[in-house]
């Protein structure tokens, strides 16, 4: 992994009392603190790694750069005449180097300069709770600092990669996704555990980097979302040239001597690879934070209400994947706007309970998440899956339609494929659900994302006019399947 430059703390002066206090720098942690200090309070945040966290440098951004050099390369060859210009792979090394950029070196100068123009005070340390509202910061030297919060803590500490008990594995040194992310070389041969976003992404780029690779889930791959996104993504894969064993678990890993890792599968096969990444899941990054000393239990995730407030202490709040609502950086920036401006509000001694602050609080991770896998198709969703509906007990009707038969399509590519499926809750007639599954879907997301949390009408969907030749034209196809107003 690079090596990190953590700048040093603010110009602030120190104190030891502030109206709020951040416990953790990410992206999460960063918009509580900044919408508090729009609202009036004095915050202090503190950070143990990098300010701007997991989705800077070793997360969305840098894994969303390993994957731009294939994706365009795909796009090419889908089209006569730029397909010729094409005469190789991509290049492994500008990659990296571009992912480099991408995760600004692993150096948070430019986001400790933005905490400074937003007059958020930083301390560099590791943060545990001392009982109500205090907070003691030990900082790398040792040397310690107690602060008090007058209103409320912050808990924002994310998550962290969670390893599965396969036999050998620990002490096999596994990479997470931490490791991939960041990694300075391209592994000729590299196995991946886990068939989620992070398995199906990290599968996808790496394939395209020239890594000869095996993912393996225990069950589909997405499973979270519409069977057949999943079942379009482990297809392609396959014909990348990847290894994609679903249903298949490892029972063992052993790391060699001379670097290699063994993975024992079932049925006796032995799987050698040089790397191997874990990516079954995430835990609570809530282990060493002193939650003993408020009567909350280390290392579990917080249950939080819709202010993000943790249930049973009305002084602290815990915000994005440490809460479990929705592990994502969007639904954590979400998460944070609303806890910011709410906290703020409680200092100030308005009641969120009442309008306007009812706009300030999370309801979108209850039936609206969005997300955007940017694997080879990619996966689009937001809402419900037509299972998840039918679960929930509504009156459902589902309606698909083939992305390829679109005029847009064609435009697009040669041989476009894609699927987009459309859930309905039929006593309300509103969309509940949304997938889409094809090149460049994700930047259509948002339209379904605006459809489904306004609960707009079906009757009122047929005005809006998508443009001719485009992908949108699938909202028109869609309602032309469900049937005329």
């Amino acid at each position: 992994m690079p090596a990190l430059t953590a700048t040093a703390a603010t110009d602030f002066p120190p104190s030891d009392t502030y109206d709020l206090v951040v416990i953790g720098a990410g992206a999460v942690g960063e918009n509580v603190a900044d919408r508090a200090v729009q609202g009036g309070l004095s915050v202090l945040i503190v950070e143990s790694e990098l300010v701007g966290g997991e989705c800077s440098y070793w997360a969305c951004m840098p894994s969303k750069a390993l994957l731009r050099a294939g994706s365009v390369l795909r796009a090419a060859h889908a089209v006569a005449g730029a397909r010729a210009a094409i005469t190789g792979s991509p290049d492994a090394r500008a990659v990296l180097g571009r992912r480099d950029e991408v995760a600004a070196h692993w150096d948070d100068a430019g986001q400790v300069r933005w905490l400074q123009k937003a007059g958020i005070a930083l301390a560099r340390g590791t943060a545990r709770l001392d009982g109500e509202r205090r907070v003691a910061i030990t900082a790398a030297d040792g040397s310690t600092r107690a602060v008090t919060a007058t209103h409320a803590v912050a808990i924002c500490t994310g998550s962290r990669a969670a390893m599965p008990p396969i036999d050998g594995l620990a002490a096999a040194r596994p990479w997470t996704s931490r490791e991939i992310t960041s990694t300075e070389h391209v592994p000729a041969r590299l196995a991946i555990i886990g068939g989620g976003v992070v398995g199906c992404e990290m599968a996808t780029a790496f394939t395209s980097l020239g890594s000869r690779v095996t993912l393996l889930a225990r069950s589909g791959l997405l499973a979270e979302v519409e069977p057949f996104a999943g079942e379009a993504v482990a297809a392609q894969l396959r014909d990348d040239g990847a290894e994609v064993l679903l249903g298949t678990t490892p029972e063992r890993v052993d790391r060699r001597d001379d670097g290699t890792v063994a993975l024992t599968l079932p049925g006796g096969r032995v799987l050698e690879v040089d790397e191997l990444v874990v990516a079954t899941g995430r835990a609570a990054a809530t282990d060493d934070l002193g939650l003993e000393t408020i009567g909350l239990e280390p290392g579990r995730w917080l249950e939080v209400d819709d202010t993000l407030r943790v249930r049973g202490h009305d002084w602290l709040y815990a915000v994005g994947d440490v809460n479990r609502r929705a592990l994502l950086t969007h639904q954590g920036k979400y998460q944070a706007r609303a806890a910011g401006d709410v906290i703020a509000a409680r200092a100030s001694g308005a009641s969120v309970d009442d309008a306007p602050w009812g706009a300030h609080v999370a309801t979108a991770d209850h039936d609206a998440v969005p997300q955007v896998t940017f694997t080879s198709p990619e996966v689009a969703s937001v809402g419900l899956t037509a299972a998840a509906a039918e679960k929930r007990g509504l009156r459902t009707r589902v309606v698909d339609y083939e992305l390829g038969w679109l005029a847009g399509a064609t435009v697009h590519g040669d041989d476009y494929r894609g699927t987009a499926r459309m859930v309905v809750d039929e006593d309300d007639r509103v969309i509940v659900g949304f997938t889409l599954v094809g090149d460049d879907v994700g930047e259509l997301l948002h339209a379904a994302t605006i459809a489904i949390v306004g609960r707009v009408p079906l009757d009122r969907l047929w005005h809006a006019v998508p443009s001719y030749p485009t992908l949108s034209e699938v909202w028109l196809r869609l309602l032309e399947g469900y049937g005329r107003p």
